[in-house]
């Protein structure tokens, strides 16, 4: 192709679209060839060029044509620019299954175009992908679009773009101006996710278009003289075809690639929806054995395979005709979002001939699918939220379809329980209207109704039934929004069923605790691999009965700190309450289920006032807060009150002087950070891979995002220890009754990790191995070595560095030599020598008048001889079970 044609037949509207471009009103748009932070790029699309005002650009001083756009877009060579054009301008030049003809038909080329600035506006769109993503799909794997209804905006001054619009049936004139004197489009197919639809050559043919707004009526929309299949033709070689009910319903079993690697899949338009064009694409396959209808479980459904199946039986006598026994109200689609994906292969596997599927009885594999999404939804930690009508995706921007027209609620609040105030946007085709009105003042709806019905053309009366609707919705919608407020049901997120598989399948992996801890220091955490991995059982343990707390003790800048932040970003950002500061009264004042099965961080102690205090370590006892105060009624009348504050809590805090929170050491796993030496030049060594750019943030993020995931996955489960009373721990431990009971629940936590490895009893309790034992034991050495220690974590390193430095028991020393030696601080050298000799570990000796003190150890403990006694002793009892 010449360039003078390729010149003429590709416009700048055209690769506006093909690379998700949008210009303004004044033709311009941010420059895509450097660092535009205001629109410096100017279009003119009569001569068809461009022209950057910006001195940074390298284009700057000339103007650019659709081919040079191209190669300083793609930062290519002339040569591969204009490849790059002759591609966009005939798309279906290259095909996959069958060659194409020289000359693509003019149809399947624009609508290549359309369907690629399509699928490129899901990019820039976050309702198309918040929708996409509630329907379970990807739009990363699958080929999806969203049409926003704003292509022809930019493309006003291209004539023959707007002029093919209108003859296949993507713009409709209404014939009318708008307020500037141009001619008013209706885009087909608004605020709808985008399919393709391919004919033999696999080029596109047609567009199915599925409403976002509505999940009940006018939801279904396709280019007028429909053609094309989706995904497309099968494939001439195919033996076993997938028939589902709707294009969604394919895009979910596309998705499986266990599913997509034996069977080809191809969607019927609706029930009704075998046309000529499928029959002929099933007459063309000579090697095709078997059809399997997979539609929805209900009486169309089922109305469907029996009109269809006896139908391809009598022409393919040989063809073998089942269907996949779907449980009743669910199809592919609703499967995949409530249940893993792996049940989508178990119907499709124990799927039965049609003949023996159409008795007065249900077949026995029906029912045993029943029975396994009946246990699922049982299993489930919250029942599926009923089907309103009311998209609630953005909370900034509701959304409800209507029967006479579209309508979007902008900034609705919950807290106005004797008023619906809120902005309603009406949208009606091309036109729309916004207007702030209280839903609940009669006089000012009606005459409302009266005004949009005038400005859009539509029925006062139906509008005024669309509201009354809308009205009820957003009633329950506060009410469920204040309900939640209240903690009595908490939104969860929910995991992808792609990302839940690969999680489960980490859960089911052996020595899991093992490659948690591995992916924790992915996560960012470097060395401390005993200490992080006993933070994270303990952050993970927040959503379940019997939840654990950590109080991580150490200096000044020993990494303390960074340890809390990154496990408890590995947990659900929505399950975790992070403070730097706690005033007295505000634990009680929360509501009452503010609290329950929640992360409680607190980045250090000290900044909790007296009875903050109080309050968490009830919280971490007792699981719930009781205060009697005084309370105001509606009247203004004051007279005395209870409020409650419930638990359960997990928590996690940090603090440079443990010694002087001996209730919340009790209550708590004690954890000293590791200040050594070698763990120093460790930190150091990772602190300069991150400046040196060498440490991958994306992975760190990725890594974050799957253990978040992977927890979210995990569920709450009543736990028996057969073991529990054969291990004894040291009786010399610090306050061994309280340290028995924490040991005992880590236990628990550490099968409640392995719950998809771990056996059920009749009751449905998880059952602990001796694997859990021993894991825990390792995990909680440390912390049981510091119960029995009377030295506090911190203090004990301490003083196992000052022996370690001195070269006999006799030696006498100063506190300047010490401080020298360690490299430590004057305040912290002093503190630790204070409490050495208020426990009697040093003793002082003054000479010179007093002007000098020189110490010397009083008693010189074995710490190592314990240490290793401890361990012995709980490794032996684990090894005679």
């Amino acid at each position: 192709m010449e360039i003078q044609e390729i010149k003429q037949r590709l416009t700048l509207a055209m690769l506006l679209q093909h690379y998700g471009l949008k210009a303004d009103k004044q033709n311009r748009l941010k420059c895509p060839f450097h660092n535009d932070k205001t629109p410096s790029l100017q279009l003119y699309y009569k001569t068809q060029t461009a022209y950057c005002f910006s001195t940074n650009c390298n284009t700057h001083g000339k103007a650019i044509d659709v081919i040079d756009f191209i190669l300083y877009y793609e930062k290519c060579t002339k040569h591969e620019a204009i490849k790059k054009a002759e591609s966009i301008i005939n798309p279906g030049a290259v095909t996959t299954q069958t060659t194409a003809p020289k000359q693509a038909n003019e149809k399947a080329m624009f609508l290549e175009r359309m369907f690629t600035y399509f699928k490129n506006a899901v990019h820039n769109s976050k309702p198309a992908r918040e929708y996409i993503e509630s329907r379970n799909l990807d739009h990363k794997q699958l080929e999806i679009g969203y049409n926003a209804g704003q292509f022809h905006h930019g493309a006003r001054k291209d004539e023959s773009l707007i002029n093919d619009c209108l003859k296949y049936g993507i713009l409709l004139d209404l014939g009318l101006k708008s307020r500037t004197g141009e001619t008013a489009y209706k885009p087909f197919g608004k605020w709808c996710i985008v399919f393709a639809l391919r004919n033999p050559n696999h080029e596109i043919t047609g567009l199915y278009f599925r409403s976002t707004l509505s999940d009940k009526e006018q939801r279904h929309f396709y280019l007028r003289d429909r053609s094309g299949l989706y995904p497309s033709y099968p494939k001439a070689d195919t033996q076993k075809l997938i028939l589902t009910e709707s294009i969604i319903d394919a895009a979910s079993l596309l998705q499986q690639e266990e599913i997509k690697s034996k069977y080809e899949i191809l969607s019927l338009y609706g029930t009704n929806g075998l046309t000529e064009e499928h029959q002929t694409a099933i007459r063309k396959l000579k090697h095709l054995k078997e059809i399997i209808f997979f539609l929805n479980g209900d009486e169309p459904g089922n109305k469907a395979v029996a009109k269809y199946a006896p139908m391809l039986k009598s022409e393919y006598p040989n063809l073998k005709v089942t269907s996949a026994a779907v449980p009743e109200n669910e199809d592919v689609n609703s499967l995949l979002q409530g249940h893993s994906p792996e049940i989508l292969t178990h119907l499709i596997e124990t799927r039965k001939e049609v003949n023996f599927l159409f008795s007065s009885e249900e077949s026995p594999k029906g029912k045993e699918i029943t029975q396994l999404l009946s246990d699922e939804k049982e299993k489930s930690e919250q029942p599926k939220a009923p089907i309103t009508g009311l998209d609630t995706n953005n909370p900034y921007n509701l959304k409800y379809k209507g029967n006479e027209a579209g309508y979007q609620i902008k900034g609705f609040r919950t807290d106005q329980p004797d008023s619906l105030k809120t902005t309603v946007q009406t949208i009606a085709e091309a036109s729309s209207i916004t207007l702030k009105l209280d839903l609940y003042e009669y006089k000012q709806v009606e005459s409302s109704c009266k005004l949009i019905a005038g400005k859009l053309g539509l029925r006062k009366d139906a509008i005024e039934a669309d509201l009354m609707q809308l009205t009820s919705l957003l009633e329950q919608y506060r009410d469920k929004q204040q309900f939640k407020a209240n903690g009595r049901q908490e939104s969860k997120i929910q995991v992808p069923a792609a990302t839940a598989t690969k999680c489960i399948e980490f859960l089911k992996a052996e020595k899991l605790v093992q490659r948690i801890n591995k992916l924790i220091g992915k996560a960012g955490i470097t060395g401390e691999e005993t200490n992080r991995i006993l933070l994270f059982v303990i952050a993970s343990s927040y959503k379940m009965n019997d939840t654990l707390h950590a109080l991580i003790q150490g200096s000044s800048g020993s990494g303390k700190t960074r340890l809390l932040k990154i496990i408890s970003h590995l947990m659900p950002d929505e399950d975790v309450k992070r403070y730097t500061r706690v005033t007295d009264n505000s634990f009680y004042n929360q509501d009452e289920y503010f609290f329950v099965n929640k992360l409680i961080c607190f980045e250090d102690l000290d900044g909790l006032k007296e009875d903050a205090q109080l309050a968490v370590r009830e919280l971490q006892s007792n699981d719930i807060l009781r205060t009697s105060t005084s309370i105001k009624d509606a009247s203004g009348k004051i007279s005395g009150g209870e409020r409650t504050v419930r638990g359960p809590i997990a928590s996690l805090a940090c603090t440079t002087k443990g010694e002087i929170y001996e209730d919340n050491i009790s209550r708590s796993f004690l954890i000293a950070v590791d200040e050594s030496k070698e763990q120093t030049l460790k930190i150091i060594r990772y602190q300069n891979e991150v400046s040196a750019g060498l440490v991958d943030k994306e992975e760190q993020k990725r890594v974050t995002t799957f253990v978040q995931n992977c927890i979210r996955l995990l569920k709450p489960y009543e736990v028996i220890n057969p073991y529990a009373n054969k291990i004894q721990l040291p009786e010399s431990a610090h306050k061994i009754r309280r340290l028995n009971e924490l040991y005992q629940s880590f236990v628990k936590q550490i099968t409640l990790l392995n719950q998809y490895q771990r056996k059920q009893d009749k009751q449905g309790r998880l059952i602990t191995e001796t694997e859990d034992l021993q894991t825990a034991c390792e995990i909680l050495f440390e912390s049981i070595v510091l119960k029995v220690d009377e030295l506090d974590g911190s203090l004990r390193q301490f003083f196992e560095r000052l022996k370690s430095h001195l070269k006999d028991k006799e030696q006498e020393f100063t506190q300047r030599e010490i401080r020298q030696m360690l490299n430590i601080s004057k305040a912290q050298c002093s503190r630790f020598f204070n409490h050495l000799q208020e426990m009697e570990y040093i003793t002082a000796k003054y000479s010179g008048n007093q002007r000098k003190v020189c110490y010397k150890v009083d008693y010189w403990d074995n710490y190592a001889k314990v240490r290793t006694q401890i361990k012995d002793d709980l490794m032996n009892q684990i090894a005679g079970l």
